[in-house]
């Protein structure tokens, strides 16, 4: 049966696992606790990094033996497979721990409820949902590529307060303060990827990593920079972008026409080549692509076309606007290319789901109900 002290610790196995966010990709954000039978903790672990021991197996350790009939609190169900480490049931099961409370079931279908009942069939207490909807945001990522096969795209978009992204020229550097723009670098250290089009990259050559150091985030190990994604369909980027001579992983899409068109030594990327249909790529297929890559998580910082397509095929699972008291306009241009609306029944719908100063500026989250 859960009680108070059940979610409390849960509310701490979560908190531990925020600490992944930054380093844990592809893998999912997990936490763990080990309470002893005096409900003493005796062991706060969270993963650290892929192809590192997972949080259960590093409570363990932390605990010895003093795990022997604990309660283990972890805020995904322990996986039950031989992966790059060994599955963590069956050194739950050696450590002879009487109960594991579990904050949600994993959504890979290698585990799915697998994990909690090889631990029951070895007489282990199990009890599943405890801070479920906590768990399940903070691997909002992992749980859609698992159940969808695409990966979480969140827009990400600074505009005035009218609704503007840049000047009737094109001008839009810089429309938020330091503040605001230093919280983008943290939204991209958080993102598996960074999908921009290519008239941003000609209009702006981006650079599209993480500029903040491991210690302005709050890190012990090196920042994982994010895959940069480029939507190019006439293969249009030049060979000196910015972004080829920089650390981390670059993933250029382009048609199959164009890409056989265009002779070019790109170098430090990989160039995918889709079907075109009237010119355009496939949106879906690509982020098939990108979750096959296991990109769990997407961030787009594009113009208005490419996050206009990307709302109108529902792609978009959450949108983050930077709003800044400004005004720039009725020429000035605009968020998104969606196309005109004529019936108010038929406008997209969004929840907010936070809102914030930061800075001079207001961040808006809002959730795109489709």
């Amino acid at each position: 049966m859960v009680d108070q002290r059940d979610v409390e610790c849960m509310a701490h196995a979560l908190r531990l696992a925020r600490r992944g966010r930054f380093t844990a990709r592809p893998n999912p954000c997990v936490g763990c606790v080990i309470v002893d039978a005096n409900d003493d903790i005796v062991a706060a672990e969270y993963h650290h990094k892929a192809g590192d021991a997972h949080a259960e197996i590093l409570a363990l350790q932390q605990a010895g033996d003093r795990a022997r009939g604990a309660t283990l609190y972890v805020s995904l169900e322990p996986c039950c497979h031989e992966g790059k480490t060994g599955p963590c049931t069956q050194a739950l099961i050696a450590a002879e721990v009487k109960r594991v409370v579990v904050a949600m079931q994993d959504p890979n279908p290698q585990v799915a409820g697998k994990g909690i009942q090889q631990l029951e069939q070895h007489g282990i207490q199990v009890d599943c949902g405890v801070l479920t909807p906590q768990a399940q945001e903070l691997n909002a990522g992992f749980i859609k590529r698992m159940q969808s096969g695409i990966p979480y795209v969140t827009v990400k978009s600074a505009i005035s307060i009218d609704g503007k992204t840049a000047l009737h020229n094109g001008t839009s550097k810089w429309i938020t303060d330091t503040a605001a723009r230093n919280d983008v670098q943290r939204l991209r250290a958080q993102s598996d990827a960074v999908m921009t089009g290519i008239g941003t990259v000609l209009a702006d050559d981006p650079a599209l990593n993480v500029r903040l150091t491991s210690s302005q985030l709050g890190l012990d190990e090196e920042v994982m920079q994010p895959a940069r994604i480029v939507i190019d369909p006439q293969l249009q980027i030049p060979a000196q972008a910015k972004m080829f001579s920089l650390p981390g992983q670059t993933i250029v899409f382009t048609g199959q026409e164009s890409a056989n068109r265009a002779q070019k030594n790109l170098t430090n990327c990989e160039v995918i080549m889709l079907e075109q249909h009237q010119g355009q790529l496939d949106l879906h297929q690509v982020l098939q692509q990108l979750a096959q890559r296991e990109i769990n998580s997407v961030l787009v910082e594009a113009g208005s076309n490419l996050v206009g397509n990307l709302i109108a095929q529902h792609l978009v699972d959450e949108m983050i606007v930077y709003v800044a008291p400004k005004l720039f306009g009725s020429a000035a241009k605009g968020m998104a290319e969606i196309g005109a609306i004529d019936i108010m029944d038929e406008h997209i719908s969004l929840e907010y789901k936070d809102v914030r100063r930061v800075g001079n500026d207001l961040r808006i989250t809002a959730l795109i109900t489709h």
